[in-house]
């Protein structure tokens, strides 16, 4: 790091007490306190997030419209795992009927899918809305 020349207003990142490198004291610079202590508390939470998010694809919504006539199975990252019909539905002369009951039973599984999301992070973070995580899910 460079040195300043001559007086005047600047500042140090050198060791201001005991709180290590750059930090007042009592925010860090100790072994198992402070910002250390805080960096772990941050790494354990990741890992439970991680973890969950993996989760994620081995959870589904099963999904029905029209009386059963469709049914949607969907994964917790949204990714659509199957689709059946009642063959009973198949109607060459009303294939509009069969597009609506598709489209509603996609549109619900989506809806519960991010609703199962969201109810397995905020069992993480405690129901706080953090930001940059609700694209996560």
């Amino acid at each position: 790091m460079a040195k300043r020349k001559g007086k005047g207003k600047g500042f140090s990142l050198g060791s201001t007490g005991s709180g290590g490198p750059g930090l007042p004291a009592g925010l860090g610079g100790g072994k198992m306190g402070g910002m250390g202590g805080l960096a772990s508390k941050l790494q354990e939470m990741q890992q439970q997030m991680l973890d969950a998010q993996e989760a994620l694809n081995d959870k589904t919504v099963e999904i029905t419209s029209g009386g059963g006539a469709v049914k949607v199975v969907m994964t917790g990252h949204q990714m659509l795992q199957s689709i059946t019909i009642n063959p009973e539905v198949v109607d060459p002369d009303d294939v509009e009927m069969l597009q609506d009951l598709i489209l509603a039973a996609i549109n619900e599984a989506v809806e519960a899918s991010k609703n199962l999301a969201a109810e397995e992070m905020e069992g993480l973070t405690g129901g706080l809305d953090i930001p940059g995580l609700g694209g996560l899910f």
